[in-house]
C-alpha cells in the first residue's frame, strides 16, 4: 500500500522532504505540474499503468479516492486564518462507515498541506466536524444526507461523497464512477457558499460544475 501513491502522484505525493531549486524558482512549472497530476487521475483507470511500475498492484478504487482527497487539499483556499494555530494537522475526516480502511490512512501519512501536518479523523455526528477541513461522508449516510448538509452548512468545511447526485443534492465534491475511472463534479456554489474557493485547475478536470454564479478559482 505505501509504495502505491508515491510512484502514482509523482510531485504531488506525500513524504516529500526536498524541494529543487527550479521548482521553488517557478511556481508555473509547480501548478503545470500539478495539474498534469489531475489530469492523469481523473482520465487514468484506478490502475494507470503508464505511470505505476509493471510490478505494482493495481490500485483499489478506494484507494483512487483516498488519493484524490489529498490532492483537493491542494486545490482549495479556505478563509484567512491568520489566528489560528500553525502547529495544528490538516484534517481530512470520514463521516459514517469507513469505507477506505487503511487507505486513507497510508495515504497521508507524512502528507502536509499549507504547512500543515496531514491526518485522517472518523467522526460518528456532522456537529464533531469543527476541526475538519475536508469531509468524506460515507454511502451509510445517504438515508439522512439533507440533515447532514444541514448541520454542516457555513461550517467552511469541503464535502465530498459517492452518494449519488451528491453534488446535486448540495454537497460540494461528488465522486463519480466512469467505467472503471473515478471522475468528479462540482457544485460551485455550496463550495462558495462556505466561504472556500476552488482552484480553476480542478474545475477544468470536473465532469461538470454545478449552479456556477459567478466566477472563482486561483
Amino acid at each position: 500500500m505505501e509504495n502505491v501513491t508515491p510512484l502514482w502522484l509523482g510531485a504531488s505525493a506525500p513524504n516529500r522532504s526536498t524541494v529543487s531549486w527550479s521548482r521553488r524558482r517557478h511556481p508555473f512549472l509547480r501548478r503545470l505540474r500539478r495539474f498534469a497530476v489531475f489530469v492523469t487521475i481523473a482520465l487514468g483507470a484506478f490502475s494507470p499503468e503508464p505511470i505505476l511500475r509493471a510490478q505494482q498492484p493495481k490500485a483499489s478504487e478506494f484507494q483512487v479516492k483516498a488519493a484524490y482527497l489529498y490532492n483537493f487539499g491542494r486545490f482549495v483556499q479556505w478563509p484567512d486564518e491568520s489566528g489560528t494555530d500553525r502547529n495544528e494537522s490538516f484534517e481530512i475526516c470520514v463521516l459514517g462507515t469507513d469505507p477506505f480502511g487503511q487507505a486513507l490512512d497510508a495515504t497521508l501519512a507524512g502528507g502536509t498541506i499549507g504547512g500543515k501536518n496531514v491526518a485522517a479523523k472518523r467522526i460518528t455526528k456532522p456537529q464533531d466536524v469543527n476541526s475538519c477541513r475536508i469531509l468524506f461522508i460515507s454511502s451509510s449516510e445517504e438515508s439522512h444526507l439533507k440533515e447532514d448538509l444541514a448541520a454542516l452548512d457555513k461550517t467552511r468545511v469541503l464535502t465530498v461523497s459517492d452518494i449519488p447526485r451528491f453534488s446535486e443534492r448540495g454537497g460540494m465534491i461528488g465522486f463519480i464512477l466512469d467505467g472503471n475511472r473515478v471522475r468528479f463534479d462540482v457544485n460551485l456554489d455550496s463550495a462558495q457558499g462556505a466561504g472556500l474557493t476552488l482552484s480553476s485547475e480542478l474545475l477544468k478536470v470536473a465532469t461538470s460544475v454545478r449552479k456556477v454564479s459567478r466566477s472563482g478559482g486561483f
